[in-house]
């Protein structure tokens, strides 16, 4: 009995320090990306402020080591794909995703870290609100309470901005928007159809369409200004590392969902955020307003909420289906059990 609680224990605290550190490899990915793209676009440090061409870059090189993984060495088994479902379900899911990264890549330009961080608390906003649009999500009023309490929140840390930037906003509201939208499209388009992506399956997929969407406003924008500027060599040791970090983040996300869920992922972009915040603060040196952390801590109460009541629906949809599943198996005993009675008297009577 002693060994098999020791055991028992064992394997689950294994599970509790492999969940840790998947969080852990996530959280230090992606704050690793963020604060890098940072450091390239930001006037003040490195100085490369053409948000398309990175982006660009991040899908050529996820296009790239996708099609070495799944085509060449037939790691990954490629999804069955017909052109039909690529040009409904893909492109537009492709179109959004280059949207989101595009302007939330060009928000690093105006603002600080600090506060794209506290503007990324609305996400749970967009999804709920296009996934009700959507008719994805019910409408329940004290859900939507608790998303206009995070929405004040994060209207009373933009109010104690410092360094407060109209077009930034607009920006990384517009990349919230798009990228909202493209996890409720993945819901319809992709999940309904029982179709699942792991993340080499969904660059393999996916970033040759961003890098073809992107392609467009590039030629416009920033091309004619990096023509220009002939001066300017490509440095492939900031680029390359930078893009396998990109790269590296994708990866982790499926490990991370893959082996807990999305709510763990939820809960520890929270934890992402403050330490964020705080880098921002003490290293890059950005200004935090204490009205910043008043406005910010009111919306992660609400998104902590948030959190809680989808963990408690899920616990409770699992009890159901527990309940369901026992209720089933009593009933294939009960039936089980009146054969075999039936079996007996009609012994009895021959």
């Amino acid at each position: 009995m002693g060994k098999g609680a020791s055991s028992l224990s064992e394997g689950v605290m294994k599970k509790i320090l492999l969940s840790y550190a998947y969080v852990g490899i996530w959280i230090f990915l992606s704050f690793t990306v963020i604060v890098y793209n940072k450091y390239i676009l930001d006037r003040k440090m490195y100085n490369w402020p053409f948000p398309i061409s990175l982006t660009m870059i991040h899908m050529a090189f996820c296009s790239s080591l996708a099609y070495l993984l799944v085509r060449v060495l037939k790691l990954v088994e490629p999804v069955a794909m017909s052109r039909e479902l690529y040009i409904s379900s893909v492109v537009p899911i492709g179109a959004l995703y280059s949207l989101s990264l595009w302007f939330s890549n060009s928000a690093y330009i105006y603002l600080s870290v600090s506060f794209i961080q506290m503007l990324k608390a609305l996400m749970p906003v967009a999804v709920y609100s296009i996934g009700v649009l959507f008719k994805k999500d019910t409408f329940k009023t004290d859900t939507m309470v608790n998303m206009v309490s995070i929405s004040v929140g994060v209207a009373i840390a933009a109010y104690g901005e410092a360094r407060f930037d109209s077009w930034g906003v607009i920006l990384q509201l517009g990349a919230v928007a798009f990228e909202a939208t493209r996890l409720v499209l993945i819901q319809i388009l992709l999940t309904s159809k029982g179709i699942t992506l792991n993340p080499i399956t969904s660059l393999y997929y996916v970033a040759p369409c961003c890098l073809g969407f992107l392609f467009i406003p590039w030629i416009i924008v920033e091309f004619p200004v990096l023509k220009q500027n002939s001066s300017f060599h490509l440095d492939f040791v900031i680029f390359g590392t930078n893009s396998l970090c990109a790269f590296a983040l994708n990866l982790a996300v499926f490990l991370l969902v893959g082996k807990t869920s999305a709510l763990t992922m939820n809960v520890a972009g929270v934890v992402k955020d403050w330490l964020l915040i705080a880098f921002s603060w003490s290293v890059i040196k950005d200004t935090v307003t204490p009205v910043n952390l008043v406005g910010y801590g009111l919306a992660f109460l609400g998104v902590a909420y948030y959190n809680h009541s989808k963990l408690q629906a899920l616990k409770a949809k699992e009890a159901q289906k527990k309940a369901a599943q026992a209720d089933e198996e009593a009933g294939r005993l009960l039936q089980e059990r009146e054969g075999e009675g039936s079996g007996r008297r009609t012994e009895s009577q021959g």
